[in-house]
């Protein structure tokens, strides 16, 4: 009886000790667990770097304000240098090429007018009156030269002579006259006359030419080579000169840009080959070298001092360029660097 009694009075005590034991396991088991983490966290792993894969963007545009008539291409599409993509009509700029038109042909017209002299009409009237007047200056000049003679010999008055001779320098005069305006009528217009024509014909021909290198514009082809990437207007809907009518990608120069902390430039330098990943095709491995490095400056992300306790870390833009063409990479495609 006495055994059994003090068998009894030892189980409680073993109870606490055994939930002492389990107690302090837990607590080791706690203190494993939270070194743990704080040895990944004071050792954390390698930081990466996202950038995004970017493509020269060509923009297509033109002069000729008008309405879209016809897409020759899709979003999508490869094109070619040189291969129309779309087709503008504009009334206005056809009207007024048939008003540079008409004008050329106006000015062209009274240029050959100028050219071409006096009409042969009025020519030969002139001629006519210049052998008038010389046919009255040879009677004029007889008359005199009788009158003379008898004054000479006495028979006639001074009077009678003066008159005679008056009406000779007259005809003379007559003469002279009529034949300048002939030989003003077989020249012609003036050289400044008909330097002034021709000029107003180059004017209406700069004229025509202006609205036609508009008009040449109907068709707009593409750039370079290169894929189709982005359509604004529908057709149907009106343009302005200059508006934008689509995108053409170059996929043969991309490049990946990175906005990266100034603390983590140490390893980023200019002409640096890189090591990145592209997840979009599966990990792939690339090369890529830095060309271009620029602060984004203040209106850029950055953290302040108060948040680093040490500077205002800015932002800088780093470009780089695949050292061989890979094949599949577009245009918005993550790219990851490792950064040690």
């Amino acid at each position: 009886m006495d055994t059994e009694k003090k068998e009894n009075m030892d189980t409680p005590k073993r109870q606490k000790e055994k939930s002492l034991a389990i107690g302090l396991v837990a607590l080791i088991s706690i203190i494993v667990i939270l070194a743990l983490i704080g040895f990944f966290l004071l050792n954390p792993g390698p930081e990466i770097i996202q950038g995004q894969a970017e493509a020269t963007q060509v923009r297509v545009s033109g002069k000729l304000p008008g309405r879209i008539v016809e897409f020759m291409v899709e979003e999508g599409e490869s094109v070619q240098k040189g291969d129309t993509v779309v087709r503008i009509f504009s009334s206005d700029a056809e009207a007024k090429l048939m008003q540079a038109t008409a004008m050329e042909n106006v000015y062209k017209a009274q240029n050959q007018k100028v050219d071409k002299g006096t009409r042969i009409e009025v020519l030969n009237a002139a001629y006519d009156m210049w052998q008038q007047a010389v046919a009255g200056l040879d009677i004029a000049k007889k008359s005199y030269e009788r009158i003379q003679n008898l004054y000479a010999k006495g028979v006639v008055s001074a009077q009678k002579r003066d008159e005679a001779e008056a009406n000779y320098k007259a005809m003379q005069a007559k003469e002279s006259a009529a034949r300048s305006q002939y030989e003003m009528a077989k020249t012609g217009a003036q050289i400044e006359d008909k330097e002034a024509s021709a000029a107003m014909v180059d004017v209406a021909k700069g004229s025509v030419a202006e609205v036609e290198s508009v008009l040449d514009d109907s068709y707009l082809t593409s750039p370079i080579d290169g894929e189709i990437s982005d359509i604004f207007p529908n057709a149907g809907e009106l343009v302005g000169t200059g508006a934008p009518i689509m995108n053409v990608l170059d996929l043969s120069k991309m490049w990946v840009t990175f906005n990266v902390r100034e603390e983590l430039l140490q390893h980023l330098t200019m002409g640096k080959e890189l090591q990145a990943v592209i997840p979009a095709l599966g990990d792939k491995e690339v090369t890529l070298k830095i060309y271009y490095i620029k602060d984004l400056g203040t209106y850029a992300v950055w953290r302040a001092t108060k948040t680093t306790g040490q500077y205002d870390a800015k932002t800088f833009q780093i470009k780089a360029r695949p050292v061989q063409p890979v094949e599949n990479l577009r245009p918005g495609m993550s790219v990851l660097i490792k950064q040690q």
